[in-house]
């Protein structure tokens, strides 16, 4: 039997769709709402459709970018085939988020374990949602704001994506807060930093997803919540991505770190009345 029925993945589809690129924890979100359904959050076919449907997520950024990752292909391509192009910043980039993309796959390969068990604790949970909010919080305030998309250098993707390991090692924390925070801290205007955090995300999340596939159906997660959760997430993610842009760049990134610390405050108080489990 599925763990997961159509309806409950309508509404993890949106939640995924909502917060997998604001900064304020998908895998945190999923979790209390998978415990607020009475959805088993350590049963390995809900930790598997969880990544699934993040592919969903991938594809509306996918979609999305499709003018910008199609530049970057291109001269990627060019860059292989003519020495004489590797100059540009577009083909250095290609080969940065290649780069970037290999500590979090190595940490996420050697530490499954603990991230499908003592890690996935909604106490964890908790405590990640309140201090990252604190990093946001810090970042946005230190940062200078100063330097744009095309300022980007191998440092700033090396940093940006390696701080992906804080998400994946402590769901809560969340890889957007991680990677937005990590690039004001560099000195990204909040806008780069974003944009930063969407193409580093691509790789990894979709892996994350594609490598869970298998464990999802195998371990009896049915064919059709898997296709409407992923559905579902795409359209509420393409919306979300639309909107964080255009809201950064006229704004901090306060209203998240308010929010962030109201969940977290209010999953510890659930947990503490034994309303949520662990």
């Amino acid at each position: 039997m599925s763990a997961i029925g159509v309806g409950q993945a309508v509404v993890l589809g949106v939640v995924e769709g909502v917060t997998e690129f604001l900064p304020v924890s998908s895998t945190g979100h999923l979790k209390i709402t998978e415990g607020l359904m009475n959805i088993p959050v350590d049963d390995p076919s809900v930790v598997a459709f969880t990544a699934v449907i993040q592919v969903g997520a991938i594809a509306a950024v996918l979609l999305y970018f499709a003018k910008d990752i199609g530049r970057i292909a291109r001269a990627w391509g060019r860059g292989l085939r003519h020495r004489d192009e590797r100059h540009h910043h577009d083909y250095r980039f290609a080969w940065w988020v290649v780069y970037a993309t290999i500590p979090v796959v190595v940490v996420g390969l050697a530490a499954k374990p603990l991230i499908d068990g003592p890690f996935g604790s909604l106490w964890v949970v908790a405590g990640s949602l309140v201090v990252g909010s604190g990093l946001m919080w810090a970042a946005d305030r230190l940062g200078r704001h100063r330097r744009g998309e095309r300022d980007t250098t191998l440092k700033d993707a090396m940093f940006v994506g390696s701080s992906q390991i804080l998400a994946l090692l402590f769901p809560g924390f969340s890889r957007s807060g991680a990677t937005m925070s990590t690039g004001l801290i560099l000195g990204l205007d909040r806008v780069a930093a974003t944009r930063l955090s969407f193409f580093l995300g691509i790789p990894a999340l979709t892996g994350a997803g594609v490598y869970e596939l298998k464990d999802a159906v195998g371990a009896g997660t049915a064919v059709a919540p898997l296709v409407v959760g992923t559905a579902v997430s795409f359209a509420v993610a393409y919306a979300s991505i639309a909107w964080l842009l255009k809201y950064i760049a006229r704004h901090s990134f306060d209203v998240f770190v308010f929010y962030r610390i109201a969940v977290g405050a209010l999953l510890f108080a659930l947990l503490a009345t034994g309303t949520l489990h662990a």
